[in-house]
């Protein structure tokens, strides 16, 4: 943090008027004979620079932030976001195994535990032992009627009441429509850095998370570090990391017993500005996400009437439809089959490529995927360097043959 000092003692008219004249945003005024400053003010620092020598000083502050007992804070924790299924019953949602399984990793570093936070309507006894399957080491588990649906302002409540109580060096959220809504304003309550939709972390041994994600439009990969706050929020999509092995463990052992850790919920958290009457579950929706196999298009295809071809062509292998974000943005698909930093981030068995470039933008949504079988009438394309299998030729040609094929 810094700011601008001004020495009022210094201040003649003659100095206020040539500040004020210096000032890009008008941000500085004089008036019964004191100069201020006001939050128009950029901290450009033209009037330090170019006005009266020693009027405004312009400083560093040590905040108390800077000062932070890190030693205090300990682990890494994982928010257990759920979801309901095709069954309307709640369960973990996926991406929390795989962010567990990130956790563990990141802990090895430090030799610090992983702990689970989960906020469940009922008795989630189960799901806290299958978050102890998953890599977690302890689970803290707040159960009240509560939490029978998603609650911005109930949920961040029982998050900062977590904090407050085990303060985790580190928490990792999935960046689920629940997580991008609810990370944020956990992370603002506690004045605290975030870092959205990482696609790599590392841990450094004074525990400071590397936070590292595209930027600039995913021209070059940023490295974040929150060194002056505790704890350090990142948001992570599903899919990115790897899915650890599942160990089962035995509930009736009563070591396993004590690693779940019931939370008391308290009544006045839940918002009572809004009440839910009723919900009605939207029919199921395919999600390209959870697709073993992907035929994606991308401006190499002539016409939204060419579609048909690539939509026959998965079907035949039994594949989920995507593609680039020039196709949705001229409507020949929408959002939800869009592959890359603006859509979905995908890890099929088998997915075919056909007329993509292969932009960062793009393979950074796909490019963990098992085999990438690419088509571009371009060698030079970039697509190539991450393909297992480079088909140079025209697509169409290849769909034909791809359709005489016996699969």
């Amino acid at each position: 943090m810094a700011e601008l000092l001004i020495h009022q003692e210094k201040v003649t008219r003659e100095a206020a008027e040539e500040l004020i004249r210096l000032c890009p945003f008008a941000a500085i005024s004089y008036e019964n004979g004191k100069l201020d400053i006001s939050s128009a003010c950029k901290l450009c620092r033209m009037c330090v620079r170019k006005g009266p020598a020693g009027v405004i000083e312009y400083a560093e502050n040590k905040a108390a932030s800077d000062e932070i007992d890190k030693s205090l804070w300990q682990g890494i924790a994982v928010y257990a976001d759920t979801m309901r299924g095709d069954d309307g019953n709640l369960r973990i949602h996926p991406v929390t195994f795989e962010l567990l399984g990130k956790a563990r990793e990141l802990a090895g570093v430090t030799s610090q535990k992983v702990y689970a936070l989960l906020l469940f309507p009922g008795d989630g006894s189960e799901a806290a032992a299958e978050l102890l399957s998953y890599g977690a080491d302890e689970v803290y588990l707040y159960e009240s009627p509560i939490y029978t649906y998603f609650s911005n302002t109930t949920f961040a409540r029982a998050f900062e009441d977590f904090i407050e109580k085990v303060k985790p060096s580190s928490v990792l959220v999935g960046a689920t429509n629940t997580g991008r809504s609810l990370a944020p304003r956990v992370a603002a309550h506690l004045r605290t850095g975030l870092t959205a939709d990482c696609t790599s972390l590392e841990m450094k041994e004074n525990t400071d998370l590397v936070q590292i994600r595209p930027a600039f439009g995913g021209n070059i990969m940023a490295q974040i570090i929150t060194t002056r706050t505790r704890p350090q929020f990142a948001t992570v999509r599903y899919k990115v990391f790897q899915t650890p092995e599942k160990r089962p463990v035995d509930m009736q052992d009563p070591a396993i017993r004590t690693r779940i850790i019931r939370m008391e919920t308290d009544p006045s958290w839940e918002d009572q500005r809004i009440r839910i009457k009723n919900v009605t579950a939207l029919p199921p929706v395919k999600d390209i996400s959870e697709a073993e196999k992907i035929v994606a298009v991308g401006r190499g295809l002539k016409s939204p009437d060419d579609l048909e071809l690539a939509r026959k062509l998965a079907e035949k292998l039994g594949a989920h439809l995507a593609c680039t974000r020039p196709l949705v943005e001229a409507g020949w698909l929408d959002a939800s089959h869009q592959i890359g930093l603006s859509g979905k981030t995908v890890k099929p068995k088998l997915i075919i490529t056909l007329g993509i470039s292969g932009a960062v933008q793009f393979a950074a949504g796909m490019k963990g995927s098992d085999c990438i079988v690419a088509v571009n009438q371009d060698p030079a394309a970039p697509i190539f360097d991450i393909a297992h299998y480079c088909l140079v030729g025209d697509l169409y040609e290849v769909i034909d043959e791809l359709m005489k094929g016996d699969f």
